[in-house]
């Protein structure tokens, strides 16, 4: 797993924006620090995306291994009720 969000993450997060620049602006309005690669497109760092989200990155994470994120699904169960 590299440090950095894959063009493939950045695109998924920035969903319906195509140009760097306006990827670039709408995660910086997340209160994401976003850095600029070579070629134009941005580069945001895995660990600040898992502080905004509040999670740590787990062992099991590390190794590729999913795991349900149980405060949001908590958090879900009691909006619905």
């Amino acid at each position: 797993m590299f440090p950095w969000l894959t063009d493939a993450e950045i695109d998924d997060l920035c969903e319906g924006l195509k140009q760097p620049a306006a990827q670039a602006r709408y995660l910086r309005g997340l209160g994401l620090p976003v850095r600029k690669k070579p070629n134009g497109r941005p580069l945001v760092l895995r660990s600040d995306v898992l502080a905004m989200s509040g999670s740590a990155e787990s062992p099991a994470s590390a190794a590729g291994i999913v795991e349900p994120n149980r405060r949001a699904l908590i958090e879900a169960f009691r909006a619905a009720t």
